[in-house]
């Protein structure tokens, strides 16, 4: 009884999805907190360590200077040595696609991918504003932003509806290459 009032006193005073996170469901995540199935279904409204923005939001940060780094972790499949592309993929212009870094277990080789390019993309400086985004409800940049955090990187930012909301929003989109692996 007492739990379900202060679940209702803290979904009245908005801190629902803050009570939510605290008992996740441990078929969706790693020990270490990483989702690691159903990427795409509803996510939190943030992502620790990060400040989450609307396309708005978005547009306003890319208007300072210098530019924030705009990171796209949308899956690619990646067989006998390739990224394998079964119909064109388009994001935000000016990012860096760095697929599959999302996945909620990374192989090292995936993990140094990720951190090879972000540590070039900044320059080495992990006080650079980063935003990392997918599609709407997808779980890979919210994994990602973790991941950055564990690197040390100081200053994220979370476009949670991604390449969806950009698209609805009329803003355009261009052609997509990935990063080079390895």
């Amino acid at each position: 009884m007492m739990s379900k009032m202060l679940a209702t006193l803290l979904a009245v005073l908005g801190f629902a999805p803050l009570a939510m996170a605290a008992t996740p469901d441990p078929a969706l995540f790693s020990v270490d907190g990483y989702r690691i199935d159903r990427y795409r279904s509803p996510t939190p409204a943030q992502a620790d360590g990060a400040v989450t923005l609307d396309t708005p939001a978005l547009q306003a940060l890319l208007e300072c200077q210098p530019k924030p780094l705009l990171v796209d972790v949308y899956r690619l499949p990646w067989l006998h040595g390739r990224f394998v592309e079964d119909e064109p993929h388009r994001n935000i212009p000016g990012s860096l696609w760095l697929p599959n870094t999302g996945d909620g277990v990374l192989e090292p080789s995936w993990q140094n991918y990720l951190s090879r390019h972000l540590a070039a993309a900044t320059e080495g400086d992990k006080r650079r504003a980063i935003v990392f985004y997918c599609r709407s409800d997808c779980w890979l940049s919210w994994n990602s932003i973790r991941r950055a955090r564990a690197l040390g990187y100081e200053s994220l930012y979370w476009y949670r509806d991604g390449i969806d909301a950009w698209q609805q929003a009329g803003l355009p989109l261009q052609a997509a290459e990935p990063a080079p692996y390895p």
